[in-house]
């Protein structure tokens, strides 16, 4: 029976890895496309060059963290098998896709961190796991991490929203005509026109444009450089960097429960592992993540560009910290945390939505915990246990 357990594992993580595609795939470009900054498509390009390219770093940036959520540190190691892990995989990947299916972002990490509890529990019982280890390893940044992007990002935005009113940077709308519309006579090709300011008044400018084009403009210049034109480049850049940092968190994390077998890591390096599990992460994003982008990039809060390229940076920040430092944060928490401090300072939050995601990420942990624990029993029951 223990090709069956062998079966359950590998399957269980590819499914992990393509339900984590599907839910973390647009959190970094959520706010490109939210903001009005690119389209779809344009934005799932983005981020899925960026997430490959996370991942084929992330053994060299993230080797704790595979070590981490092999299960090594938490369980008794004579407790670790294919079965266990096996367990561990399957209940998160359902759990995972399940939030996916329902559009709402949810945590890997703490999928993964309760489905290896419910898993281990039904293994071995209460007693041989590291509690301890677990609140201060696991616990405390999936904790902190949301508390910290929402003040650290609340601050920010206050901060340069200052000081973009300071350099006279002002945000301005543009009046979008329909696409079969022919433009009035007199705009330049471009699409743009800019009327002569008012004393004391920044210019008003006119677009035209397809409707998905019509966002929120930062007329002005910065250290000579037009606003709109700097913003959206550092937004790109910000948003490939969160991609990048998602990737080198959660491909280790998967690629985990491929390593954690003894039977499987002889002989096989450990990025043949990590290399399947970016592709599978890949195309389950490129194949399912529209419902969570909707939510992420409509449905927390408003966002212009301005406000989209501080969430992305904070989260940047937090994401690739913590993983150079091998703490499992999520970077569910920190990206939708960002987003709630925006919505905090601009009053643009959508309360509704964001009570959603914080019932989900409540509910996360203890459905995985059931499951693991409920397949564990299940394969015990059925003869499904070894090494």
């Amino acid at each position: 029976m223990l090709y069956i357990a062998y079966f359950f594992l590998i399957g269980g993580a590819l499914f992990l890895a393509w339900s984590n595609g599907a839910n973390d795939n647009f959190k970094g470009v959520a706010t490109l496309y939210g903001s009005g900054t690119v389209g779809f498509r344009r934005a799932l390009v983005w981020t899925t060059v960026a997430t490959l390219l996370g991942s084929s770093v992330s053994v060299i940036l993230a080797r704790s963290l595979t070590i981490a959520f092999s299960g090594k540190a938490l369980l008794p190691e004579t407790a670790l098998g294919p079965a266990l892990l096996g367990a561990t995989g399957t209940a998160a990947a359902i759990t995972i896709f399940l939030a996916t299916v329902l559009g709402m972002p949810t945590s890997t990490t703490h999928a993964l961190t309760g489905s290896l509890v419910g898993a281990g529990l039904a293994a071995t019982g209460p007693a041989a796991i590291d509690w301890h280890l677990l609140a201060t390893k696991f616990a405390q940044p999936l904790l902190l991490s949301p508390v910290l992007a929402v003040t650290i990002t609340a601050i920010v935005y206050a901060l340069l929203s200052s000081w973009r009113r300071r350099l006279a940077v002002a945000d301005g709308s543009c009046v979008c005509i329909a696409e079969n519309t022919p433009a009035p006579m007199g705009l330049p090709a471009d699409g743009v026109a800019v009327m002569a300011p008012v004393e004391g008044r920044n210019p008003l400018e006119i677009g035209v444009g397809l409707p998905h084009e019509c966002a929120e403009r930062y007329p002005g210049k910065v250290l000579g450089l037009r606003a709109r034109w700097l913003v959206d480049v550092v937004h790109y850049i910000s948003a490939a960097a969160v991609c990048f940092a998602r990737a080198v968190n959660d491909t280790p994390k998967i690629a985990a429960l491929l390593l954690g077998a003894t039977a499987l890591t002889g002989g096989v390096p450990t990025a043949v592992p990590l290399a399947l599990v970016a592709l599978v992460m890949a195309l389950g994003g490129w194949l399912q993540s529209r419902r969570v982008a909707e939510t992420m990039g409509h449905e927390i809060t408003d966002l212009n560009p301005g406000q989209g390229l501080t969430a992305n940076l904070m989260t940047a920040a937090l994401v690739l910290g913590a993983s150079r430092l091998g703490l499992p944060v999520s970077t569910t928490h920190v990206s939708c945390g960002s987003l709630f401090g925006i919505g905090l300072v601009s009053g643009g939050g959508h309360r509704k939505t964001i009570l959603q995601i914080l019932a989900t990420w409540v509910t996360t942990l203890p459905v995985a915990l059931l499951l693991g624990f409920a397949i564990f029993t299940s394969f015990s029951i059925f003869g499904v246990t070894g090494r």
